[in-house]
Order: structure tokens, then sequence, then C-alpha cells
């Protein structure tokens, strides 16, 4: 199976430390059923790894991210990309997810996404409204100008940042996944039920401690 990073694009992981965790993690979590959705090495007093994850259906539950813990946890004890302490935390994408992938535009057609660019086009960086599929390249989105309804086409490579809009209908798709998943849902906070973060050494609830 391919590793390879989409080329020019930071949507799965914006740095080079975070491009060289996700040549780490990606055949990991691809072993296990799972895909690398995204990877960001965060600073702070110490240092969090946080690692997004899906099925390629849809649905990961809090188990599966357990699992996909457990073992990139082993992996990167061994591989040792990150000489300081760091938390590692994995999670589900979220319902208003990112974006990180051309597929991803397809398989959310017909729901509302904020794109940003890294280069403005006719003086724009910006772009709300609804995803309409993809065209070789291209990200097509229908946005509203002056009142009328246009599809335009941003290409990938161009894109430094995406996600959906939380709307009605994105909430009631993505519980739908979760149920299938067997995720118990009691109400509509995410993150009652969207992240999994395992015990430091202090046997809080956060995320695994790494030295």
């Amino acid at each position: 199976m391919s590793t390879d990073l989409p080329s020019t694009n930071d949507l799965i992981a914006k740095t080079p430390i975070d491009r060289r965790l996700a040549e780490i993690i990606m055949p990991v979590i691809e072993d296990l059923g799972f895909e690398l959705v995204r990877v960001r090495l965060q600073g702070g007093k110490t240092a969090t790894l946080q690692i997004m994850a899906d099925r390629p259906e849809g649905g990961i539950n809090v188990d599966d991210c357990a699992d996909i813990s457990t073992a990139v946890s082993a992996t990167l004890d061994v591989e040792d990309p990150i000489t300081d302490n760091y938390h590692l935390e994995v999670s589900s994408p979220g319902i208003d997810r990112p974006l990180t992938r051309l597929k991803d535009f397809a398989t959310f057609e017909g729901y509302e996404a904020r794109l940003d660019l890294s280069q403005p086009i006719d003086g724009r960086k910006r772009f709300k409204g609804t995803l309409a599929g993809v065209e070789g390249e291209e990200v097509l989105i229908n946005i509203e100008d002056q009142g009328q309804m246009h599809t335009i086409g941003l290409h990938f490579d161009l894109l430094a940042d995406a996600k959906l809009v939380l709307t009605d209908e994105l909430i009631k798709e993505m519980l739908r996944q979760k149920k299938e998943a067997g995720v118990e849902i009691d109400n509509l906070d995410e993150t009652a039920f969207d992240e999994i973060e395992t015990d430091d050494n202090e046997g809080a609830d956060g995320a695994e401690s790494k030295e």
C-alpha cells in the first residue's frame, strides 16, 4: 500500500516533522484497516501529538482509536522521531471534520464547507459554499455571488485549510455513521465521543505521556 502524502499539499501534515511522523504512522494505521486524516505535533510545555484517523467508510469509534493509539505508540517507541516528552492523542475527525484528501471532497459532496487558499484568486482566499464533488485535481464548490449561485473549481494543491461547516444535516449523517460503528451517543456533545485520550503516568484523563 502507498504511504505517499499529497504532493505540495500540507492538509494532512504541515511541517517537516509532521510529514516525518505521517510517514511512520500511516502504514501502521492502514495495516489496522483505518486511514490517516491528519497529524499535528503541537508545541507547549509538553508537546502534543494529535492524530486523526477514520475508517474508509467513516464511523470510527473509541475502541478503534484505542487500538490505533496502542499500535502507533509502540512504533514511535522504536522509531523515536520525537526527542522531547510528548502526549499522544488519537481521535476521530469530529463532525465538522477537516477535509485533507481529494476523495474527502467527493465523499462529502452536497455538504457545506469552508475552504482557505494558500494564495488569493481574484483577491479572495476564503470560499464558503456547498461541495459539488471533484473534477480531475480540482475541488468543485457552489458559492453565492450577488444573489446568483456559481460553481467554481479550486485546485487541490492551492488549499491551505478545508473543513466541513456544522449543519443539522451533517450532524444527522455523522451520528448515523457513529451509530453504525457501535458508538453510544446520548447527546450532541461531540467531545463526549469523538476523542480517545489514554491515561498518562499520573492517571489523569488526558493523553498518553511519552518520554
